[in-house]
């Protein structure tokens, strides 16, 4: 949940939207970079704004294709407050979409926000869908309701032409959203004090919901270890069977809310849709592995799982046959100092995980961050490490502890970042934010990082 600091800069906009992409090309031996700028007109804001005077700054972003490869990334909005969509194929250049979060009613007489996490999936449709998390502060801003809501783009339609859906208004966080054919689910934290995973289903391509059952309730020791005590990850279908899975960093059994220690990695599986669960420890530390969420890929060609978390210092992955029932022991696929927000994704034997490296020994002020692809071409028996962004992608420490980081500082790239194959040539495509390339200057004179997300290509 991120409400504190992009209302903090919601306050000093708000002005009329404008539409701008423009592209910083450049590229490391294996992938090219494209930044992806716009959304705003700022003005009579008062606010400066470089190097594009029109950017909004996005962070947190996520990406999905099509099985005809239609591409979608999104990004979290921090002037002014949207979930910024942009639109197009591998190796192109993304068309700005719209601000979908727009959509969302309001909550009786109350205004409903959007602009916090957001996840992003197509169906065998090639229908759009967003889950996104929205905001539903109190008449004087003072507290706030989180809730969940599904913004549905049918094949073809315009951002106009896109419909709302709220599924969940109590006491949400992290929404994610998967398919198969046009049946989709989407996973969501409740942040309240069971802290437990819910899911919703639609099985008519996003148009109706309903709940069925969490992954973590009903699994003995997992649901101990759990409870008041865990940090999800994504929720994962395979397309060619009828596994549904969900992943989640969870600590030692709790009586009382919270020690929040994250030193387990499970995942539950589910052939029914998601009404049965069963749950599999896949691995465990003496250190917390919620740096800063665990990752999970299922090959969309041979059904093989791949996890992957970090530890605060390093990226490792284990890896199951269909139905994740074993485990391989965790294998370290990063080869740089310190290594976070890990994410993973597989297709045709063909293993991609991204990650936040910094040469530096500890996450500190001083650290000098770039964006990394441990990649493997043989179903994950080896891995080869590539730099992905061509210069520096963030200058100082990361945080990973969400809004309980000390101040609310060092978001700037908050939480997440992508990796997907495309479906038509296997080749990766990762989303990823940097705070090195805008800054605004509020009325005051301060100079404020503005970030941006960039979009790299596999070559």
């Amino acid at each position: 949940m991120r409400v504190t600091k992009r209302l903090a800069v919601l306050v000093v906009a708000g002005a009329a939207l404008a539409v701008s992409v423009a592209i910083a090309g450049a590229s490391t031996a294996k992938f090219t970079n494209q930044t992806l700028f716009g959304t705003w007109d700022p003005s009579g804001s008062g606010l400066t704004i470089a190097p594009d005077p029109t950017s909004s700054g996005d962070s947190e972003p996520a990406i999905a294709f099509a099985n005809n490869g239609a591409m979608a990334v999104d990004g979290l909005g921090w002037l002014p407050f949207q979930v910024n969509v942009w639109r197009g194929t591998f190796g192109s250049t993304p068309s700005y979409f719209g601000a979908l979060d727009q959509t969302v009613p309001s909550h009786g007489n109350r205004l409903t926000l959007g602009d916090e996490d957001a996840d992003i999936e197509f169906t065998s449709a090639n229908t759009m869908l967003l889950a996104d998390l929205n905001v539903i502060p109190n008449p004087k801003f003072s507290q706030f309701q989180l809730g969940v809501d599904v913004v549905r783009c049918p094949a073809g339609a315009s951002a106009s032409g896109c419909t709302s859906t709220v599924i969940d208004q109590t006491k949400s966080d992290r929404p994610w959203i998967t398919h198969r054919g046009t049946t989709a689910w989407v996973a969501y934290h409740d942040n309240g004090n069971s802290a437990l995973i819910h899911v919703q289903m639609s099985t008519d391509d996003g148009r109706t919901w309903q709940t069925v059952s969490s992954p973590i309730a009903g699994q003995g020791g997992a649901t101990g270890a759990a409870t008041f005590n865990n940090i999800a990850g994504p929720i994962v279908a395979d397309p060619n069977s009828n596994y549904l899975y969900d992943v989640y960093a969870a600590g030692t059994q709790q009586s009382k809310c919270c020690s929040a220690d994250f030193n387990n990695v499970y995942v539950s599986r589910s052939t029914d849709g998601g009404k049965h669960w069963d749950t599999t420890l896949v691995a465990t530390a003496p250190v917390p592995l919620d740096n800063i969420f665990p990752s999970l890929a299922v090959d969309q060609t041979t059904g093989q799982l791949y996890a992957v978390w970090s530890d605060g210092h390093d990226v490792w992955l284990s890896s199951a046959p269909p139905g994740g029932a074993a485990w391989t022991p965790a294998k370290k696929v990063s080869s740089i100092n310190t290594a976070l927000l890990p994410w993973v994704a597989a297709r045709a034997g063909k293993v991609d995980v991204v990650y936040y490296g910094s040469t530096g020994a500890q996450n500190d002020p001083t650290s000098v961050w770039n964006v990394y692809d441990s990649q493997s071409t043989n179903a994950g028996a080896s891995f080869d490490q590539n730099r992905v962004s061509s210069t520096p992608n963030r200058v100082g420490a990361v945080c990973t502890g969400g809004d309980a980081c000390a101040g609310n500082v060092n978001r700037e790239l908050l939480d997440l970042f992508e990796v997907a194959e495309n479906p038509t040539n296997n080749k990766a495509a990762i989303i990823y934010t940097s705070s090195e390339i805008s800054t605004y200057t509020t009325p005051d004179g301060v100079v404020h990082k503005l970030p941006e997300v960039v979009l790299a290509y596999e070559q």
